[in-house]
């Protein structure tokens, strides 16, 4: 890519960053590139879609995550691992307001630009979930499509009016359904 081409895919990634954060991921994208100082015709050439700005934006958060699973499956117990991994997953996401209905339909959709990051991202705390399980750490009958779709709820409440300040409760208690009364 271009020197100037690369200047201006930073600079479209970095101002609809702060955009979606924002107004989240319905915010125009007709904005997004007024903001950035381009015309929409540049966008589009680098984003011919929102899902598009969407995957490119999210993948590096996702990998990340994805990263951040095989660090705290290394270097903390089961438990802890798993709960770590699960705030870290919703720390990450309420970034992007509006990001989890993107993430549920990517995950079914393998056409989607999103699917493949979702679905390494969901193997990752799968695999969490799973040592934790064989700790006898964890419920025994989630499987790791019902942790994304906990985790997902766990962003999407974030994401409420009203419930912002409850998040971390809610955060509570939803990982003490998950994991059993054997967890520390």
């Amino acid at each position: 890519m271009r020197a100037d081409a690369r200047a201006n895919h930073d600079r479209l990634l970095a101002v609809a960053g702060a955009v979606i954060t924002e107004q989240g991921v319905d915010a125009s994208m007709r904005d997004i590139a007024r903001q950035a100082g381009v015309g929409l015709a540049t966008l589009l050439r680098h984003f011919p879609a929102r899902e598009a700005l969407l995957e490119a934006l999210l993948r590096t958060n996702f990998d990340e995550l994805t990263a951040r699973a095989a660090e705290v499956e290394s270097t903390s117990p089961p438990g802890d691992a798993l709960r770590l991994w699960l705030r870290d997953f919703v720390t990450c996401t309420a970034n992007y307001r509006g990001v989890v209905t993107s993430m549920m339909q990517a995950i079914e959709d393998p056409e989607s630009a999103l699917h493949n990051s979702c679905v390494t991202m969901r193997a990752a705390g799968t695999r969490l979930l799973s040592r934790a399980q064989d700790a006898n750490l964890a419920r025994a009958d989630l499987d790791g499509a019902d942790l994304f779709a906990l985790a997902s709820a766990l962003t999407w409440l974030g994401d409420q009016p009203g419930l912002e300040t409850r998040a971390d409760h809610l955060f509570e208690v939803i990982v003490s359904a998950i994991l059993t009364d054997h967890a520390g």
